[in-house]
């Protein structure tokens, strides 16, 4: 029977007047102390949290901003670590995060859950601006802004300066940025659209006045119409400083029954863990705010989990990436100081500074060019000299890794990539709604059998589902042998539709990127888009489908296929 930590009697407040961080800290840690099964309660009412009273953390976390040591320290809302068999029950709790920190992390804990409690941000770092008024006045265009609550600002000489709401302890803004911030990505409420696209808010701009009541009026110097009445502008910076949730070197972690109204700065990451489930999660924002966004990037990213990944009942609607990213990490190899030992290199700017293998586990060598293994190219290792992920007393972007036996002929300087193929999932990604995504749906790369049925994609941006295999750009690895994708529905998505993209540079269909992928009983209504676009498969059968187009236009091939055997369509 777990022992009961109620948040409450450690000086949590539910009325949300005052700061809860130290006393949630505080109970978290009484738990962590008496080494038996715990449950840690709130109850119903509002909790705030601010920053800098949270737990703080030297993590990295890939995907994020790498080595950067101006990130490398977490606050962390919720921390459950080195605990096991326990449970974070919010018994109906709204919780407000303040600043920049990470909602909750389970780190090198098991048997963890997270369930029943509502999150929010109260000044999310990504600005969502309604134009709300378009229009020429003396032969100059026009539009009124409409800001949400949550949003701070302030105008003077023609700009806005965006504040990110103060801290209580220092006075001054957690965050800043100027008019249009460093990304945009555009929001149709009426056609239930987003996508990623270009900002004309504070080009050719003669005036900027304060309205009052969070309404904003932008002249121009110029007297074209807008043609954007109605259209919100999600304006954002681009550094992803903290993960919006963050598991690592976990076991049984499960994420139940929980409201996530935004992610700051990031989505959930899951790292070199095992067994993950989400279930019953509304990524969704609260109506309530006025927001459209609910994720200043990907909802779900999993980086290297073993095990079982169940995503199910979940609810994915606006984020600024891809809801779900499932892949592993190709390291390339720069030296190879011996017979059985290689040095391995992160390559992408956003993920260092942890540990990518474990003494034990089982490491594929591929060819970069052809994206095949090496012939023998399997090798289990017996020792990391490398990160640790919690400090930066090595180098952060490389490690020496020793294998227990000799490495095989072909291995290239800049030419071989490493992927760990122990941290490789079962995957079932099932229930589900997609919608207001402005990139892809379902990215997953893992060699063990994917399942992703009874989904409902809503008017997709890019393609629905996304199989990659990237040894170039993104790194992220790696082949898949065995993807199920069946009684989905996809409603007016962009194409392709199911889009299979390796990196490999030489197609060879005897030696194929990926095997054995079958689309069935799956419902498309589409515009005139292709359905599958695929590339390097030996295996694809699409059977027993429906095709409805919602126009009379078919210029776009329904299938286009490169290099690919027993093709089935």
């Amino acid at each position: 029977m777990s022992l009961l930590v109620d948040v409450v009697a450690f000086g949590a407040d539910p009325t949300g007047q005052a700061d809860s961080a130290p006393a949630v800290a505080a109970a978290l840690r009484h738990a962590r102390s008496l080494g038996q099964p715990t449950r840690i309660v709130f109850s119903e009412g509002t909790f705030q949290l601010y920053p800098e009273q949270a737990e703080t953390r030297e993590l990295y976390v890939s995907n994020t901003v790498g080595a950067d040591p101006r990130y490398r320290d977490k606050k962390i809302g919720l921390l459950v670590e080195d605990m096991h068999d326990v449970t974070i029950d919010g018994r109906g709790a709204k919780l407000v995060y303040h600043g920049l920190q990470t909602a909750f992390a389970a780190i090198r804990s098991s048997d963890a859950t997270f369930t029943n409690f509502s999150f929010d941000y109260a000044a999310p770092k990504v600005i969502d601006v309604t134009v709300t008024e378009t229009g020429v006045t003396d032969g100059r265009a026009y539009r009124v802004l409409t800001i949400p609550i949550g949003s701070p600002y302030a105008v003077a000489d023609n700009h806005i300066t965006w504040l990110g709401e103060l801290s209580p302890a220092t006075g001054r803004p957690y965050w800043s940025g100027v008019d249009g911030l460093e990304y945009t990505q555009l929001h149709d409420p009426a056609a239930q659209r987003t996508w990623r696209g270009d900002n004309p808010l504070f080009t050719d701009v003669a005036a900027i006045t304060d309205l009052g009541r969070r309404r904003i009026r932008i002249d121009y110097t110029t007297g074209t119409p807008p043609r954007d009445l109605g259209l919100v502008y999600q304006l954002r910076q681009i550094e992803r400083e903290e993960p919006g949730a963050f598991i690592w070197e976990s076991k049984n972690v499960t994420l139940r029954s929980i409201n996530a109204h935004y992610l700051q700065t990031f989505g959930v990451v899951g790292q070199l863990s095992e067994n993950l489930t989400i279930d019953q999660v509304n990524f969704a924002p609260d109506p309530a705010t006025g927001r459209t966004t609910a994720s200043f990037a990907d909802f779900v990213q999993l980086s290297g989990i073993k095990g079982d990944v169940t995503i199910t009942g979940n609810v994915f609607d606006g984020p600024h990436d891809d809801p779900i990213n499932i892949h592993g990490t190709y390291l390339e190899v720069i030296g190879q100081p011996g017979p059985q030992t290689l040095t391995l290199s992160y390559e992408h700017p956003q993920t260092a500074g942890f540990p990518q293998f474990y003494p034990g586990d089982e490491v594929e060598l591929v060819n970069k060019l052809t994206l095949f293994p090496l012939d023998n190219g399997r090798a289990v290792v017996t020792a990391v000299d490398g990160p640790s992920g919690k400090d930066h007393s090595k180098p952060l972007t490389t490690m020496t890794v020793t294998f227990d036996r000799p490495l095989p002929t072909g291995i290239e300087l800049g030419g071989t990539v490493a992927e760990n193929i122990t941290y490789t999932p079962t995957v079932v990604i099932s229930g589900n709604t997609f919608r207001n995504v402005p990139t892809r749906g379902v990215l997953v790369t893992t060699r063990k059998p994917v399942l992703i049925s009874d989904n409902r994609f809503e008017a997709m941006s890019m393609a629905s589902i996304y199989i990659s295999s990237d040894a170039y750009q993104w790194y992220e690895s790696g082949p898949v042998t065995d993807v199920t994708i069946r009684d989905n529905h996809f409603v007016d998505p962009a194409g392709p539709v199911i889009f299979v993209e390796p990196t490999n540079r030489s197609i060879d269909p005897a030696s194929p990127v990926h095997r054995n992928i079958t689309v069935a009983r799956n419902t498309f209504e589409i515009a005139d888009v292709t359905i599958v676009n695929a590339k390097s498969v030996a295996g694809f059968h699409f059977t027993n489908n429906t095709v409805q187009r919602l126009d009379g236009s078919d210029a776009q091939p329904l299938f286009v296929f490169h290099g690919c055997t027993d093709v089935q369509s």
